[in-house]
């Protein structure tokens, strides 16, 4: 058993330790099913007074918050016949509903120190209590001491375990605890236990491995119900294998179980990223006719995916459906809605979706006001951007790291350089911590307006903060010193990042800044090198060239990258097409053109 915390009768923790709300989901809500049947199994040495009903204790099943437990906890221990160790798993159990699982670690260890032998159900409730507070390896010390004491762990404990492995990315240990579910014979998974598996694999994005295990049910005798299907044609869908979802509800019908507004959600959802409007209307008319009715997820899924389409209009329709039917819109419709007309510049319609919004109490969120801030700020009218910035913290709502940095971008694209870093310092100033996209774009901002030792100075707080930098920030300095005329920095910053790895966007601007600086030579070779190092030229690094050699008034030598370029299926961007135009309107024109 490993050392874990211990506690005197009047010092559990301390009796007004705050509750640690755990992150793992709670595989068993009921724990009186555990509570209420006495181990087939126990030990002799459970309890010196194994009698069910103990007179003079107070019921622990009725503890409403953590002091009345520890209260109750310490009459037990105090009677001169210790309670069956029964009626400590049942007030464990209360302690454990009511998420405080650091304090049922500390009650079990006083228990032991009181000699009140754990049961079966003891230590299930402390392992679940271990994995919510994400301590797996303790949870399996606790399984090891199961084994040792002679009982044999429930399908419901190993549930426990799979999931908060699985929560914790720990897929083999996940794998090799089902692996013994299935090999025992008195405990072999449920329906729960492979739905608890699948889910985790769709999580972490492994749709295979979900689909083996829906293969495996169905050899056996556990079959798989509409939970299964759903959790896999859900992941299939967000990962926009849509064609595989669509056939595996097919397959899900063939078998007479029956789909719900949770499958045909995700299958709409999967349709509509795909921007297949033609199905999303047949599976609406589907559901319908199965007296199946979208709820306000449906809805809100059609809205999002209307709007990010630009039809802002059309989602502003399906929102006045959605009440016409009393399907009260949610905070994610409105802020979806508000987003399209964001998108379209419409910031009157997008401000009245947000006055909506703040009409109805408690509708708006951190995100309500970020979406307004970055629709005034894209459309350059940072003062009403700086105003719904600080409505929000007048309405008590914590501003985040998006807000800030949507706000200094919109500053630095305005050549507001002394607002965007006041800002930066603000953020810092209120214990939120710039992330690399917030770094980026004033370290952009600072080198478009030509303050380059003050971005310098930012780049080495980054390289001291141990931040990953990445190929964006790289870019930005070498785009910038190669306008300031720096080109042999630009070089250094390049080589840098070239022995890290070959990125077609650092070498494209590198040789624009080369072009730029007259050194069309240079420019020429690194095009050649990047074909060396498998980095093939793309239709803006040829753009970058031929412009370049035009502007340098080597035409012959364009004329040779242009037939490159139409060879391998790219063509002129406006620029270059300008450029070429202006010199076949010439009266001596260049044979090679």
């Amino acid at each position: 058993m490993p050392k874990m915390m211990t506690a005197t009768t009047s010092s559990y923790g301390s009796r007004s330790m705050p509750s640690l709300h755990s992150t793992v989901v709670f595989l068993f809500n009921d724990y009186s099913a555990l509570f209420h049947s006495q181990p087939s199994n126990s030990k002799p040495n459970e309890s010196r007074n194994t009698h069910p009903k103990q007179f003079g204790v107070r019921d622990p099943t009725t503890v409403t918050n953590l002091e009345h437990a520890f209260n109750v906890f310490d009459e037990m221990l105090r009677k001169r016949h210790l309670p069956s160790v029964f009626h400590f798993n049942q007030i464990l159990g209360q302690v454990a509903k009511l998420k405080h699982h650091s304090a049922v670690i500390s009650m079990y260890n006083q228990m032991g120190v009181s000699g009140v032998g754990p049961s079966d159900c003891t230590l299930t409730i402390v392992i679940n209590c271990f994995c919510h507070l994400n301590q797996m390896g303790f949870s399996f010390s606790v399984l090891g001491q199961l084994f040792k004491s002679g009982f044999e762990p429930s399908v419901y404990t190993f549930n426990i375990l799979i999931n908060s492995s699985l929560t914790e990315n720990r897929v083999a240990e996940a794998a090799e605890i089902f692996k013994k579910m299935m090999k025992t014979g008195n405990c072999k998974p449920s329906v729960v236990t492979f739905g608890t598996l699948i889910k985790g694999f769709c999580r972490m994005g492994n749709n295979g491995a979900a689909i083996q295990l829906l293969r495996k049910m169905e050899e056996g005798a556990c079959n798989p119900n509409l939970v299964i299907y759903n959790t896999i044609i859900d992941s299939l869908c967000k990962d926009t294998l849509t064609v595989d979802a669509l056939n595996l509800f097919s397959e899900m019908m063939s078998k007479g179980i029956s789909p719900n507004v949770i499958t045909y959600t995700s299958l709409i959802h999967g349709v509509c990223r795909l921007g297949n409007w033609k199905a999303a209307t047949r599976l609406l008319n589907e559901m319908v006719s199965r007296n199946i009715f979208p709820n306000v997820h449906t809805f809100s899924i059609l809205v999002d995916t209307l709007c990010k389409e630009g039809m802002a209009e059309e989602a502003q329709t399906v929102v006045e459906r959605m009440i016409e039917r009393d399907i009260e819109p949610n905070t994610v419709t409105y802020n979806s809605l508000m987003d399209g007309y964001c998108l379209r510049g419409e910031m009157d319609k997008a401000k009245k979706v947000f006055e909506l919004m703040l009409c109805k109490d408690s509708m708006t969120d951190v995100r309500s006001y970020t979406i307004l801030i970055n629709g005034y700020c894209k459309r350059k009218m940072m003062d009403e951007a700086m105003m719904i910035f600080l409505e929000m913290s007048r309405r008590g709502l914590v501003s985040d790291t998006v807000a800030y940095t949507t706000l200094i971008d919109g500053f630095c694209k305005l050549g507001r350089i002394h607002d965007a870093q006041k800002l930066f310092s603000q953020m810092q100033g209120c214990g939120l911590l710039p992330d690399v996209q917030t770094y980026a774009v004033l370290l952009d901002g600072l080198c478009k307006t030509q303050h380059l030792p003050m971005a310098m100075e930012l780049f080495r707080v980054m390289e001291g903060k141990k931040l990953d930098i990445d190929i964006v920030i790289y870019n930005i300095l070498i785009e910038g010193l190669c306008i300031a005329g720096k080109i042999d920095s630009a070089k250094n910053f390049f080589m840098i990042y070239h022995q890290k790895d070959f990125n077609l966007m650092i070498y494209t601007t590198m040789i624009s800044g080369l072009c730029n600086g007259g050194l069309i030579s240079e420019a020429e070779k690194l095009v050649e090198e990047m074909e060396e190092n498998g980095c093939s030229p793309d239709d803006c690094t040829y753009n970058t060239i031929i412009r370049g050699f035009i502007n340098s008034n080597e035409t012959s030598r364009a004329m040779v990258f242009i037939q490159q370029m139409v060879e391998r299926g790219f063509s002129a961007d406006a620029s270059t097409t300008e450029l070429i135009v202006d010199l076949l309107s010439k009266d001596d024109v260049d044979p090679a053109l």
